[in-house]
């Protein structure tokens, strides 16, 4: 037999010679060992020997893989063989070797917790260092010995791996028990962000190398283990919950460098105990909410965005999460559904007190609440996607609040239903009993709840055919249900599409029917189901006008769809007609109005929509016309009379309502239009049905016309009847212009025909000269557009056919712009006594138009401006949006040119406005780093300064040009400078010894324009900077003392001194030119309103910014020196002293007021009113000036730097004589002194409480 190290010696040959061999010669050497002829500790200590150096050669990493593999399945099984204490001895070599970092590739670690395991089963006594310990003490001790140590990088995941193998849950408590929580926590949190940054980047310097190649399967399982251990640590010390929390809220007020998707997991998982299920929550809400309002600063300040390049984005983590949770982060899951539907609940859109909903539907335009809405629903979605056991929960959650919560704005649940059911509808068959479920309660829901759920199950109707024969039933009933409600969601439904399997995925709007007799379901049985729902929905037309005119709405869109339906829609339509229509071609009126109108006793009320009516017939017509009938040239001669039939009748009305006068109606200007009798309702009943005939009758006739000219005088004078019942209803009502204005927000006109017309009108074609002769048919043309584009922005969609297609929409919207919006066209109509109204209007529609644009087609802005570009298309490539929109922005610019040079009495201030406005929404287009931005602001600060304009509301529109211009450039405090002075100097001093000598930076302001216009609009934005700066220093604070928990004081100091000095620098300059803005308008001499008012809150607000700042430098005392004294020098020398005498000027005023109207009671109740809350922000504005000057005197005696020296200390104000008011006080006494004597014994007992109260008040006063 072999001495010891023969055997080694031994192995290293074989190695070299014998690789493929190694574990079966390790094998025998193990089994010699077993029978050596010398006592059992010897043999023992041999095959230690062995073990040891099989342990070298798995470190050595000269094995192969398989080999390596095979050797440590051999030493595994060896080890319950060892005695206690040669297990210990070897546990020992292991934790020596990890603590000194010897260890060359780690593969041998998997052998460490067999060998820990296999020791915590000896139940003898075992020497352990001095004393003897139980194995099981002797594996805490070790494990205790190896977590003090600092672990090399490259093992820290197999020794993670490693506990798992262990009894984790004891580990991590004890880890977790010992010592800082915060820095256990807060090493953990910061290891997994590290790494899930690496993978993320796909990239690793060389100290992470090992760490990266790590599979990404591997560590998100070792995260959720990790993940669970740490709860179950919480679950039994809620001090380290506590202390999680606590570290989690100091990172959001720094940097969020803590707040990571493994942190936002741990923190879900948290939430499954109830002790901290409410706190996690709100910190998790108000971190989203944090994120978002940080996001929106960001994108509104240039200087910041250069601080902060790389903006923190929350819902990126949390969707991130989300992912994550794939590898069996089962605990996760459910936290995920809660927050989701807590986010969606808390922040989703809130229905405002006139009905509306406060909500849109534009990305960039969101605000933070609506961005967490929109995450709320994303979790779910994505959660839904991948988790399939909680699909079914979150279904069930989304329907109950559609159900339960009708009566609250729930458009946020049905989007993410639809989005849901979209995604897969096959998925949902298993859940679809508590669909049919639902579908008990629409009856008894909103008309728009019912259309949004309805228009949201349409792809199940496609995969499920016992959801749709329930929905059918359902529907059925309601149809003929008592409830006015119920019978319109029924006719919706019918009208919009319970049936098609083969169009569900197509986008669909509020009136579309999805029947489709072609679909992949037996065509014939099909083609039965469909006439069936035809033939219910021809009994709908005995209901009310209400469910009629859902129906007329939405039967277009049926045509559109389904072209084999045809035939039975025109009938339908056709004998509805018939009910109404003379056929006698000379009676007058054409149509039996009396017929469409129910009188009920007193009640008069709307039977037959007949204005609908046409309306849907025409646009059925001419759909039909355009697209059925040329695919039919061959049909028979029926069908060719249907239409022509149709379009008979229409021609035969057009041409008697030319003919027909308002007394054929009855509606002359001599009849009753009085909302408080029978008689008036009907007449406006009947007006209102004329007028929407006549816009009808003018669609249909401009689309026959081909530009006949007789065709547009039928259309003139149609538009002539119209416009008498439109002004004897603006004479009889009162109210001026806005009724017509009022009555073209519903018009009959679709945005097809708006825009066709618009074109034709604005492109000069000689036929449309007849129209254009009318300066009131033009008027009404842009009027309506402009009503259009206005439904367009507050809906999102605009009546009429194709209304919600948002690609023919948007079309149409171009259409509109490139003929209205070239100034010289508009200036080419601006004659006195014609065009000035369609000029104004013309402006008015474009700034709508491109607010519409970029409000709900943002993406599609390249495509709007191409649209308005009469280039060649050559160039499509070359040309940026930013060169588009300058081509833009010169025209307009040259336009306000030219009525600024204009003689002041010709100047159109309301056409100033507009443009000014129109150049705001097309500068957004520019890029702020683009040479037609620089130009953009080079021009707007040159119109600003030399052109003088006293017209407040011009003035407001392009400062605020000019500020918005700045702010997306650089920070705007210089701006601010500028016009504080221009102020002062036009305002005057507070004391009226003071002469200030006028700047004139920019001619805009001016006497008439300083107050309280340009006033409250500098204040506005200095409040933004402020809000910035203090956001600034909220950062500085919370990086300082993330840092100082990391390490020590003087460390952290030095470090902040250096990383923070870029951020220091910005604060320190925008502070300091606030001061100096503030310092100018604290002399002005400003008029008693709304700009004392917000100037007293200002100055407090920048107050208390100086103290937050005061409060940052006190963290680190080292860079005291740097940053602070100049603003504490400006603030005490310029600021503090102007500030009381601002205070003095103010209350002197509201003294002066009182003498001035003391003998007129309701002025004087009036103007004390006034002045009151004007001098209720003084009290406020003393204590921020007093705290500030508290904390700079704590941080002189601590600092040791006497920053008090430009200071001079406030004087106390709690009691202060008033000289006139002492004066008329004793003089009052001495008249009642003399009064005193003439009086009775028990009148002069009356008034004995009254001198002692005198005497009070005349103490109180010295």
């Amino acid at each position: 037999f072999f001495k010891e190290k023969d055997v080694v010696s031994l192995i290293f040959i074989i190695l070299l010679f014998f690789l493929s061999f190694m574990s079966a010669f390790i094998f025998i050497f193990f089994s010699l060992g077993l029978s050596l002829p010398c006592s059992e500790e010897a043999g023992a200590l041999k095959r230690l020997k062995i073990y040891s150096c099989c342990i070298q050669l798995l470190e050595s990493g000269d094995l192969q893989k398989e080999v390596a593999s095979e050797i440590i399945g051999l030493l595994m099984l060896e080890v319950h063989r060892f005695p206690g204490q040669l297990l210990v001895e070897l546990a020992n070599e292991f934790v020596s070797a990890i603590n000194e970092g010897k260890l060359t590739n780690g593969k041998s670690l998997e052998l460490l917790p067999i060998i820990l395991t296999a020791l915590g089963t000896k139940k003898e006594n075992l020497t352990f260092g001095k004393g003897e310990l139980s194995g099981e003490e002797c594996k805490k001790q070790l494990i205790n010995t190896l977590c003090s140590g600092r672990w090399d990088h490259q093992y820290v995941i197999r020794l993670t791996s490693m506990f798992n193998t262990l009894t984790c849950p004891y580990l991590f408590c004890f880890i977790l028990f010992q010592g800082s929580r915060k820095r256990v926590l807060g090493g953990i949190i910061a290891f997994f962000n590290k790494l899930d940054q690496q993978h993320n980047e796909e990239k690793s310097d060389d100290e992470y190398l090992d760490l990266v190649t790590v599979p990404l399967d591997e560590l998100r399982h070792v995260e959720g283990t990790i993940i669970l251990h740490i709860v179950f640590a919480i679950k039994l010390d809620f001090e380290l919950g506590r202390e999680l929390l606590k570290h989690l809220k100091a990172a959001q007020q720094g940097d969020f460098s803590s707040i990571c998707p493994f942190s936002i997991a741990l923190l879900l998982s948290v939430t499954r105990i109830q002790r901290f299920e409410e706190q996690v929550f709100d910190f998790l809400k108000s971190s989203v909410i944090k994120s978002f309002k940080d996001l929106q600063l960001l994108q509104g300040s240039k200087y910041i965005q250069n601080l902060f390049p790389h903006g923190y984005c929350i819902s990126t983590m949390i969707l991130e999460v989300v992912n994550n949770s794939v590898h069996s982060w089962d605990h996760v899951t459910q936290g995920l559904v809660e927050f989701g539907f807590l986010l969606m609940d808390s922040y989703g859109p809130k229905r405002i007190p006139d009905g509306k909903t406060a909500e849109t539907s534009s990305g960039l335009s969101r605000m933070p609440n609506q961005h967490a809405c929109k995450l709320g629903a994303d979790i779910l979605l994505e959660t839904f996607k991948i988790h399939e056991m909680i699909r079914q929960e979150i279904l069930e959650q989304v329907l109950n609040r559609v159900v339960t919560r009708a009566s609250s704005p729930i458009s946020h649940f049905l989007d993410l239903l639809s989005d849901i059911i979209k995604y897969s509808p096959l998925v949902l068959q298993s859940c679809s009993s508590k669909v049919i479920e639902t579908f008990d309660y629409l009856s008894f829901l909103p008309v728009q709840t019912v259309q949004g759920l309805l228009k949201a199950v349409q792809p199940l109707l496609k995969v499920s055919m016992s959801i749709r024969d329930s929905l059918i039933l359902v529907l059925r009933k309601a149809m003929f249900a008592s409830q006015l409600d119920a019978r319109k969601s029924a006719v919706n439904f019918k009208v919009l599409g319970s049936l098609s399997s083969s169009q569900c995925s197509q986008s669909i709007g509020v009136s579309q029917v999805h029947v489709d007799i072609h679909s992949r379901y037996n065509s014939v049985a099909n083609e039965t189901f469909c006439l069936e729902i035809m033939d219910s929905l021809k009994r709908c037309l005995g209901q009310q006008a209400d469910v009629r005119l859902m129906l007329y709405e939405g039967f277009y869109d049926v045509l559109r769809r389904n072209s084999q339906l045809a035939n039975s829609v025109m009938q339908t339509l056709l004998s509805q007609l018939k009910q109404f229509y003379e056929p006698e071609p000379d009676v007058l009126p054409p149509l039996k109005l009396e017929a469409c109108i129910l009188t009920q006793g007193d009640q008069v009320s709307l039977q037959e929509p007949l204005d609908y009516l046409l309306c849907c017939i025409q646009h059925c017509l001419a759909w039909y016309k355009s697209r059925v009938v040329p695919l039919q040239q061959e049909e028979e001669e029926e069908e060719e009379g249907f239409y022509q039939y149709l379009d008979d009748m229409l021609e035969s009305i057009t041409n008697r309502m030319i003919k027909s006068e308002l007394e054929d109606f009855e509606l002359d200007k001599s009849a009753d239009f009085s909302q408080s009798t029978g008689i008036g309702i009907k007449n406006n009943i009947c007006a209102s049905l004329v007028m929407g005939i006549c816009e009808v009758l003018i669609e249909y006739n401009f689309f026959i016309s081909n530009f006949s000219k007789t065709k547009f005088e039928t259309i003139l004078s149609l538009f002539m009847c119209y416009k008498k019942l439109s002004d004897i209803l603006n004479e009889k009502s009162g109210k001026g212009k806005t009724k017509m204005a009022s009555r073209t927000t519903d018009s009959f006109l679709s945005m097809k025909f708006v825009s066709d017309l618009l074109t034709a009108l604005f492109s000069h074609e000689e036929s449309l000269s007849v129209l254009r002769s009318s300066n009131e048919f033009m008027r009404y043309a842009v009027n309506v557009a402009l009503q259009k584009v206005q439904q367009l922005k507050e809906t999102g969609h605009v009546s009429g056919p194709d209304g919600q297609n948002p690609e023919k929409v948007f079309q149409n919207l171009c259409d509109i712009t490139r003929y209205t919006s070239i100034p010289t066209s508009v200036e080419e109509l601006g004659k006195k006594e014609k065009g000035k109204n369609i000029s104004l209007l013309c402006l008015e529609g474009i700034q709508k138009i491109l607010s519409a644009v970029q409000q709900f087609y943002q993406p599609k802005c390249h495509q709007f401006l191409k649209a308005l570009d009469a280039t060649d298309e050559e160039e499509e490539e070359e040309v940026s949006v930013s060169q588009r929109a300058a081509f833009q922005i010169r025209q307009f610019q040259r336009s306000l040119l030219n009525l600024l040079s204009s003689q002041e009495e010709d100047f159109k201030s309301k056409e100033a406005l507009l443009l000014a406005t129109v150049l705001t929404s097309l500068s957004k287009l520019l890029k702020p780093i683009s040479a037609e931005f620089v130009q953009m602001l080079t021009w707007t600060s040159k119109i600003c300064a030399e052109n003088s304009c006293e017209d407040a509301s011009f003035c407001k529109g392009m400062l605020s040009l000019l500020f918005n211009l700045h702010v997306s450039y650089k920070s705007p405090v210089s701006l601010l400078r500028d016009l504080s002075q221009d102020i002062h100097g036009h305002l005057g001093d507070i004391d009226e010894d003071v002469e200030v000598e006028k700047t004139n930076n920019f001619a805009l302001v001016n006497l008439k324009t300083a107050a309280p216009t340009v006033c409250l609009l500098v204040l506005s934005k200095a409040e933004k900077v402020l809000e910035e700066v203090d956001w600034l220093i909220t950062k500085l604070k919370g990086q300082a003392n993330q840092k100082i928990v990391s390490g020590n004081m003087k460390e952290a100091s030095s470090q902040a001194a250096l990383t923070n000095h870029p951020m220091e620098k910005t604060t320190i300059i925008q502070l300091g030119t606030l001061l100096t803005f503030f310092h100018e308008l604290v002399q002005t001499a400003l008029p008693s309103g709304s700009c004392v008012d917000t100037l007293l809150k200002d100055l407090c607000k920048m107050y208390t910014t100086l103290t937050a700042l005061v409060k940052y430098v006190s963290i680190g005392e080292s860079i005291t020196t740097i940053i602070l004294p100049h603003p504490v020098k400006l603030s005490g020398s310029h600021l503090t002293p102007l500030c009381y005498s601002f205070i003095s000027y103010v209350q002197v005023n509201y003294v002066l007021y009182e003498s001035i109207y003391i003998k007129c009671p309701e002025k004087a109740n009036l103007k004390r009113k006034i002045t009151l809350r004007e001098t209720k922000p003084i009290p406020n504005l003393i204590f921020a000036i007093e705290q500030y000057e508290k904390f700079l005197i704590h941080l002189s005696k601590r600092s040791k730097v006497n920053l008090m020296k430009h200071i001079k200390l406030s004087t106390s104000r709690d009691f202060k004589i008033k000289g006139n008011v002492l004066d008329a006080v004793l003089r009052q006494e001495e008249e009642d002194e003399n009064e005193e004597g003439t009086a009775s014994e028990h009148e002069g007992q009356n008034k004995e409480p009254a001198k002692k109260k005198r005497k009070k008040e005349k103490k109180c006063l010295s």
